[in-house]
């Protein structure tokens, strides 16, 4: 059992989060050969099989699961470990794994998470990208930079920017179908509705002078990604909801008008993380440098 190499519980953590060797490999920069091996070893050292293997799939045994929570307890206490130390030092090491949605985290977030590398070399980054609502503490991520102000109270939240979502829509869109003057006029719209993370498919919330009101909205096109239906809008494929820092560059240049500027959506900017981590200075540091850059970057403007 003392023989037991940290590096390969991490592996096998891997394979049990992302189901598979090849999905494990890719993550861990490893061929699925040499994951392959490391698990073999694992097991050997344990003398237990913790994966029933097929062509088709790989499905953790009984022993694997019980392997599995102490993997990540150990890999936690760690993790743990090398904060503390590098905050007697101050300066943050070790593993951070960090994921946001697919335009914000690829515009945005990723150029900060690249200072932040840059500033802090000891700190080792992992940064996924997701159309999905990402479940931090199950799929293993330390920090999630999330859009939406609905998040799970029993993760820890700090904002790191205020935002909203605007309606928009091409001069010539609104040449050939005129321009909605109420609420209720986006029932007579093609609307281009959006499937990301966790934003329900052709129901638009949005606040106005009267609070809070809720329009079902619909149209020919939708899709799961926002540049996509920017792209389109831009087009005069219809009306489209979105962050006023995604539509910004189409607003400045004229390539698309803000319509019914009495109505916004809240989308503010947030870092999310597991209550375990509350205490984390590599977190701490991480997200205050977040806060820090989009705070100059002006992008929730």
């Amino acid at each position: 059992m003392n023989n037991i190499e940290n590096g390969d519980l991490r592996v096998f953590v891997t394979v049990v989060r992302k189901g598979g060797f090849s999905a494990a490999a890719t993550e861990l920069g490893m061929s699925p050969a040499f994951v392959s091996k490391r698990i073999g070893v694992l097991e050997s050292t344990l003398g237990v099989r913790l994966f029933d293997r097929s062509t088709r799939r790989v499905a953790v045994t009984d022993d694997g699961e019980q392997v599995y929570g102490r993997a990540q307890r150990i890999l936690e206490q760690l993790d743990d470990m090398a904060d503390a130390l590098s905050e007697r030092h101050s300066e943050p090491a070790g593993r951070l794994r960090i994921c946001s949605s697919f335009g914000f985290g690829r515009k945005v977030v990723a150029p900060v998470i690249a200072q932040l590398a840059a500033g802090y070399p000891k700190l080792q980054i992992r940064f996924e990208v997701f159309d999905r609502l990402v479940d931090t503490v199950a799929e293993g991520f330390d920090l999630d930079v999330r859009i939406g102000d609905d998040i799970h109270p029993q993760l820890v939240a700090r904002k790191l920017m205020d935002n909203h979502r605007i309606l928009c829509a091409a001069p010539a869109y609104l040449a050939r179908h005129g321009t909605p003057k109420t609420l209720a006029d986006l029932a007579g719209h093609q609307c281009l509705a959006i499937k990301e993370r966790d934003h329900p498919l052709g129901t638009w919330r949005l606040h106005g002078r009267h609070g809070e009101e809720t329009v079902r909205v619909s149209g020919s096109l939708s899709t799961n990604h926002g540049e996509i239906a920017l792209r389109w809008a831009e087009e005069g494929a219809g009306i489209v909801l979105r962050s006023r820092w995604d539509a910004r560059s189409y607003l400045e240049s004229g390539a698309l008008v803000q319509v019914l500027p009495e109505y916004t959506q809240p989308a503010n900017v947030w870092a999310v993380y597991p209550q375990r981590l509350a205490g984390s200075g590599r977190v701490r540091v991480c997200v205050e440098f977040l806060r820090r850059h989009l705070a100059q970057g002006g992008t929730g403007s």
